[in-house]
């Protein structure tokens, strides 16, 4: 499994609190599950070895967040899944940014939480 222990371990603070988390290793990094729903992820991308955070935040404003210059869809088989994102490290190399994407991963996580 490959991914930055740094990465995880400032999204394992910016969790801390929020929701019942559990670490689970997948998808060849670290998946933060949040109240028992996929939430957060962290990895190494395996073509251009750098860091990832893969982020779940639905369907209803993917293609907004789709649109900033630090996502991409989140492809692992050669078809985007629909409401998950990859972040580049632009998009959380700066505490503000990271604080952000976590963010709309935990308000995602708690529509799914309601239902």
């Amino acid at each position: 499994m490959a991914y930055n222990e740094h990465l995880a371990e400032r999204v394992r603070q910016r969790l801390k609190g929020k929701a019942v988390v559990e670490e689970k290793k997948m998808m060849g990094g670290l998946t933060f599950m949040c109240n028992g729903k996929m939430c957060l992820g962290v990895l190494i991308d395996k073509k251009s070895n750098e860091d990832r955070l893969m982020v779940r935040v639905g369907k209803l404003n993917y293609e907004e967040l789709l649109q900033r210059s630090d996502s991409m869809p989140m492809d692992f088989t050669g078809k985007p899944l629909r409401g998950f994102l990859f972040i580049t490290p632009n998009g959380f190399d700066m505490e503000s940014h990271l604080d952000y994407w976590v963010i709309k991963a935990l308000e995602f996580n708690a529509l799914l939480s309601e239902q």
